[in-house]
């Protein structure tokens, strides 16, 4: 289950039973970044990745060629910024991972983020629907709620779209809700649990602490708590003065999703992650798309699992949560109609 992935252990030996005859290629699209560096670097000490193809529009080969000489059994190779070296890095991927895109500066919302990324996504997915089809594909880049949107507009106009292998990686929210809810309480963050709904920006992200280990925490250490957890972004963006925002804390919630969707692949069994996906669970409200958690398995999200029960509070949180998600998946779909 996704509260026993907390921690860094999924970079453990003792985690993996990766069996050697299993090659799993990976991609990753934004690779010499600052997300997409120590992304590889996590993906190259991955046992259950037998190759790893970098690509970037500008360093990739250079990354590639560091990252080759970690004595781990993966082979590594960059790819040139041109057509053919981004198709040839996706031919095969079993995973596909996208963070690449600008990042936040401060003042910047995710929002504000979108003309940008918005156009980079939509063309590395038109690369992805041509090339590696039956891949699973996680985005990252920002904004999520609206770019995963765009991968699945791509995708349906190459005839290629399957709704169980796009994912937002919204990895990360669940890992800071367990960091701070332990830093509150002073335990093991490796042993809380904290559910997040919803998406991947501000009032969209909700966390769910009556389905935590501590569901009575109320009041102002719970308003401050859930403002950390949907803000949280905004604490590195600040701290890193105007020089970037989250890329090591992504980097490494993205690694852990891809390793369970690798688990999963392979065999095991029960492994649930929250992420973002086409979902049923708010659709006749106009929500097509929504984070919760998420069974993976062989053929990608096999099972997406209810929101469950909340309070009062918290359903005034998934109400705020809509509103604005719902706006935020229109313009993803609005600008790949706009921009095709």
């Amino acid at each position: 289950m996704f509260a026993a992935r907390q921690s860094f252990g999924f970079l453990q030996k003792r985690a993996f039973s990766a069996s050697a005859s299993q090659a799993s290629k990976v991609a990753v699209l934004g690779a010499s970044g600052g997300i997409g560096q120590p992304l590889s670097l996590l993906l190259k000490l991955n046992p259950r990745v037998s190759e790893l193809a970098l690509y970037d529009i500008r360093g990739g080969p250079g990354v590639a060629a560091d990252i080759s000489h970690i004595n781990t059994n993966s082979t590594v190779k960059g790819y040139e910024p041109t057509e053919s070296g981004l198709a040839d890095a996706l031919k095969g991927s079993e995973i596909v991972l996208i963070p690449a895109g600008v990042p936040r500066k401060p003042g910047m919302t995710r929002d504000d983020l979108f003309n940008t990324n918005a156009s980079i996504v939509r063309d590395l997915a038109k690369a992805a629907a041509k090339a590696s089809p039956e891949a699973n594909i996680l985005v990252i880049s920002n904004p999520v709620n609206s770019t995963v949107p765009i991968v699945s507009e791509v995708f349906k106009a190459a005839g290629v779209y399957n709704p169980k292998r796009l994912f937002g990686v919204t990895t990360l929210d669940v890992v800071r809700a367990s960091r701070f809810i332990s830093q509150v309480q002073g335990t093991d963050p490796s042993k809380e649990a904290v559910p997040v709904v919803g998406g991947h920006s501000g009032v969209t992200i909700v966390p769910l602490l009556s389905q935590s280990n501590h569901p009575n925490i109320d009041g102002k250490t719970r308003d401050e708590l859930v403002h950390r957890i949907q803000f949280g972004g905004d604490e590195v963006v600040k701290a890193k003065d105007g020089a970037g925002s989250a890329t090591l804390s992504m980097a490494m919630a993205g690694a852990r999703f891809a390793e369970s969707l690798l688990r999963a692949a392979q065999g095991e069994k029960g492994v649930v992650e929250p992420t973002f996906v086409e979902s049923p669970l708010y659709k006749d409200q106009g929500v097509n798309f929504f984070a919760s958690k998420v069974e993976l398995g062989p053929n990608g999200a096999e099972k997406i699992n209810p929101v469950g029960e909340v309070n009062e509070f918290e359903q005034k949180l998934l109400e705020a949560c809509l509103v604005d998600l719902k706006k935020n998946i229109q313009k993803g779909i609005d600008f790949v109609k706009a921009n095709p």
